[in-house]
C-alpha cells in the first residue's frame, strides 16, 4: 500500500504541476493531497473519505488533514481534476494498446432498492433512472456507467447517463478518441446500423453481436472474435464491483456521480501495479 500511495500522490503532483495549476500559498491541504485522499478512499476505503482521511493522518501520509467540512468542499471544488488525469491514463493505455482492439458495456449503479425510490433523496422519483438489467431480470434505480476499455481491461473512456438510457443512444455519446482503423467490440445492445456506418467512415469500426434477425448477419469468424473479445469488460466490470460497497454514501447527486467516478478513476489505476 505504501508504494501505490506514493505513486498515487507523485502523479496528481506532476499532473498539476503540469497544468500549471494555482493554488492559494496559505493552503493547509494541497490539492495534490485532496485527490490522493479521495483515491485512496475508492481504492482500499470503500469510498469512505473520513475512513482514508484518518488512515493518511495517522500513518503521518498527510499530517495537516482537513477538517470532514472543509475536505468535502475542497474536494468537490476540484472535482474536474480527477477527470483529467482519467483521462491522461486513459491516453496512456490507448498508446500502449497496439492491436487496437476495444470494448465497450454499461454497468449499473443503484442509488437505492425499488421499494426506496419514492424516499430517494438524491434522485428523486424520476422514471429516467429506473433502468432494468436484463442478466438479473430484474430492475434498479440509479445511473449507468458506459465505458470503453483496452483490450486488456484498462479503461481508456467513460461517462454517466440515467438508468433507462438504452446502450444503442448512448452508443452517440462516446467520444472515440481512438487511433484509425480500431475495433471496437460490442453486445446486442449496439445494433445500431446508422451509427455503426457513421463510425466505419470514421475509421473506427464497430462490431456488435448481431441478433438473430438481424439484417446485417456477421461471418462465424467476427462473431467468434466478438464474443470473446467482450470478456474483457467483464473482467473490467468485476474489478469495478469488488471497490464498491454495497451502498455508496453520499448526500447529493454530484456527490454520488464523484464517488461512481473514483472508483472508475481507482480501477484504472490499479492496472499501474
Amino acid at each position: 500500500m505504501d508504494t501505490q500511495i506514493i505513486v498515487i500522490f507523485c502523479l496528481c503532483e506532476d499532473m498539476l504541476k503540469g497544468l500549471h495549476h494555482f493554488e492559494d500559498k496559505q493552503r493547509q491541504m494541497s490539492d495534490a493531497e485532496v485527490m490522493t485522499t479521495a483515491i485512496v478512499a475508492a481504492l482500499y476505503f470503500k469510498g469512505n473519505f473520513c475512513l482514508a482521511s484518518q488512515f493518511l493522518s495517522e500513518q503521518r501520509y498527510i499530517p495537516g488533514m482537513l477538517s470532514k467540512s472543509r475536505f468535502n468542499r475542497r474536494l468537490h471544488s476540484i472535482s474536474e481534476l480527477f477527470l483529467t488525469l482519467f483521462l491522461r491514463l486513459g491516453q496512456t493505455w490507448t498508446k500502449l494498446n497496439e492491436n487496437s482492439v476495444y470494448v465497450i458495456d454499461s454497468f449499473p449503479i443503484p442509488v437505492c432498492d425499488n421499494y426506496r425510490i419514492r424516499r430517494s433523496k438524491i434522485y428523486k422519483k424520476d422514471e429516467a433512472f429506473r433502468g432494468y438489467i436484463p442478466s438479473k431480470k430484474r430492475f434498479f434505480y440509479g445511473v449507468r456507467i458506459h465505458i470503453l476499455d483496452a483490450e486488456h481491461g484498462e479503461p481508456v473512456e467513460f461517462f454517466l447517463a440515467p438508468g433507462s438510457m438504452h446502450d444503442a443512444t448512448a452508443l452517440g455519446m462516446y467520444h472515440f478518441n481512438l487511433p484509425d482503423d480500431s475495433l471496437v467490440a460490442g453486445d446486442k445492445a449496439y445494433n445500431d446500423y446508422t451509427k455503426e456506418d457513421m463510425m466505419n467512415q470514421a475509421g473506427i469500426y464497430l462490431l456488435s453481436i448481431r441478433k438473430d434477425n438481424s439484417k446485417r448477419p456477421s461471418p462465424a469468424y467476427i462473431s467468434y472474435f466478438t464474443a470473446s473479445v467482450r470478456k474483457i469488460v467483464e473482467t473490467t466490470g468485476s474489478l469495478i464491483s469488488q471497490l464498491l460497497p454495497k451502498y455508496i454514501h453520499a448526500v447529493t447527486a454530484k456527490g454520488f456521480e464523484l464517488k461512481v467516478g473514483l472508483f472508475v478513476l481507482a480501477c484504472s489505476l490499479n492496472f499501474l501495479w
